[in-house]
């Protein structure tokens, strides 16, 4: 037997659980570094009405955060992706931010970021296997 805390391993953990450690851990960076200033960003493309591509993420800490950025199908290769980043970054600027980060796997993704002037800091090979995930980031002053 062991003394100290019971560690659990769940994955369906309580809402109250989450709620704790995000709460707990924001409260911990905001005396660390100072508030961080977090706000929803999203940018939507429609043709009669429909969604066709949207960018969501948010800013904090004086940096733009793309968490998704999604294209239909039939869309792709017309230059929505760039017109995506580049309305989201010119809000951020707006806020304040000064750069700019997003990751991929997907080879083609890659490509449309780093021609949006995003460059490669960090990666992570087989994630997911045969893919390497790449983080890259980019200055918005």
């Amino acid at each position: 037997m062991m003394d100290g805390p019971r560690i659990e391993v769940t994955d369906c953990p309580a809402a109250a659980d989450l709620e704790r450690i995000g709460s707990s851990l924001s409260a911990f960076n905001q005396s660390d570094v100072g508030p961080a200033n977090r706000r929803a960003l999203a940018v939507l493309a429609r043709s009669d009405d429909q969604l066709i591509a949207g960018l969501s993420g948010y800013t904090a800490w004086g940096w733009l955060y793309v968490q998704w950025l999604w294209v239909a199908q039939d869309q792709r290769g017309q230059g929505l992706a760039p017109r995506l980043l580049a309305a989201a970054e010119a809000d951020a600027l707006a806020r304040g931010c000064h750069g700019a980060y997003i990751d991929t796997f997907n080879p083609t993704a890659l490509l449309v970021y780093q021609k949006a002037g995003y460059v490669a800091f960090g990666a992570l090979p087989d994630f997911p296997a045969g893919r390497t995930r790449s983080f890259l980031s980019k200055s918005l002053l």
